[in-house]
């Protein structure tokens, strides 16, 4: 691929600054895409999928493997660029009329010259990708995780006509739906799971720096988490492999300059039903106004129900404490509430420290939007980032159609061989 913008960085002042402390200089920015389609067949493996429950496999495999193809083509295009490593690699979906395309964005950085050099060699290898920008990998590299490589986990999931049908019952009375909770909870941890194995795969024995986020897909949901898999010479001593961390670079800088270390990151869920009896009390109790007793309830069980679990994975891990923990209520219809506590234990270490006494001020700093289309044309400036969200959602009504079709489809075979 021929070097069109070889001038042309990503990187912003602050993350140079960085660049300069750690003995490197700024790099190109690379872009790599993938457009898929479910196609027919996989839409209707993805319907039955979505009628069973749990994870529908069609639409995860499809948007893993082609958020991979995009990751590898923008690993391709920093090659021939002969960086050292790529930072700041994110993610980004777009819909193209029903065709999905996946957009992976990097920078690349190079090595700096160093004494004796006129200038800098341009004919390095790929040592390194993070999702991290040069910031927040001064922080990992200043806890003395070595950055190996970015990588992530995925799951599309939905509750299926199975877990309606017997949550649905469940949910007429009040309490917690096992039903519903179960399917939460084990979608949820299998993105964890695999984001753990894609750093097993690069012999890293910790992932830092997750993101979590959840979006519509294709009738479903989907859970992705992305991260930077790293080495940390002190992490084989806590019997675990790899140890993983939701803390932003920041917080792990942080607890390591005080001699903790990330464990395990852990969730936990749970979904409660108001009932049916509950539910006519709640509403006549809101025309009445005053405190909903009835919901304040269900909503501080289901808060100390998913609280319980961390600590029990916590518990379970050998850690000290939960950090972090940040929790979330989605209101899943049909007076269903689903509760997710999401954290990372955290174990107190002899003699672990960060190389550093104290971060630099800039470490701190957040870059901030200098160009703002405010026009009143109508058509104001779009990126990538901001209309990803948008995009899905008009992704969704795939397989949900197909399986009104399917449905529809069957009602009339039945209706022609009883008219026979």
């Amino acid at each position: 691929m021929a070097r069109t913008h070889g001038r042309i960085s990503g990187l912003s002042g602050n993350e140079i600054f960085f660049l300069e402390r750690m003995g490197y200089r700024p790099g190109q920015l690379c872009v790599g895409n993938s457009v898929v389609a479910l196609g027919v067949v996989g839409g209707l493996g993805a319907g039955l999928s979505t009628l069973g429950g749990g994870e529908i496999h069609e639409v995860s495999e499809l948007v893993h493997d082609g958020r991979k193809r995009a990751f590898e083509r923008m690993e391709a295009e920093a090659a021939t660029y002969g960086g050292i490593g790529l930072t700041g690699v994110s993610f980004d979906m777009v819909n193209h009329g029903g065709n999905l395309e996946f957009i992976t964005v990097g920078s690349t950085i190079h090595r700096a010259a160093s004494d004796g050099e006129s200038e800098a060699p341009s004919g390095d290898s790929l040592q390194f990708s993070t999702s991290a920008d040069v910031a927040k990998l001064y922080c990992q590299v200043d806890a003395d995780f070595k950055p190996l490589s970015f990588v992530f986990g995925n799951v599309a999931y939905s509750i299926g006509l199975g877990g309606s049908i017997a949550g649905g019952f469940r949910s007429l009375g009040r309490g917690e739906v096992p039903q519903y909770t179960e399917i939460f909870d084990k979608t949820r941890h299998l993105a964890l799971s695999r984001i753990m194995d894609e750093a097993k795969r690069c012999k890293a024995n910790a992932v830092v720096g997750i993101e979590t986020t959840i979006t519509p897909l294709m009738g479903a949901q989907e859970m992705i988490m992305v991260g930077t898999a790293s080495h940390h010479p002190q992490v084989e001593s806590l019997g675990l492999n790899p140890v993983t961390s939701d803390m932003t670079n920041e917080e792990l800088w942080n607890m390591v300059n005080v001699g903790f270390m990330p464990l395990r990151l852990v969730m936990g869920v749970s979904v409660y039903s108001l009932g049916l009896k509950g539910g006519i009390f709640s509403a006549l109790q809101s025309l009445g106004g005053g405190e909903v007793a009835g919901l304040t309830e269900i909503l501080y069980e289901a808060r100390e129900k998913a609280l319980a679990r961390i600590e029990a994975d916590a518990e379970q891990c050998g850690a000290d404490e939960v950090v972090g923990v940040k929790t979330h209520i989605y209101d899943l219809g049909g007076g269903l509430i689903e509760f997710l506590a999401i954290g990372t234990a955290v174990k107190k270490v002899p003699g672990l420290k960060t190389h550093s006494d104290r971060l630099p001020p800039q470490a701190v700093l957040q870059d901030r939007e200098t160009f703002v289309d405010a026009s009143d044309s109508g058509r104001s400036a779009i990126n990538v980032s901001t209309s990803s969200a948008a995009s899905s959602r008009r992704t969704q009504g795939g397989p949900v159609a197909i399986v009104l079709m399917i449905i529809v489809f069957v009602f009339y075979m039945i209706r022609i061989f009883v008219l026979r």
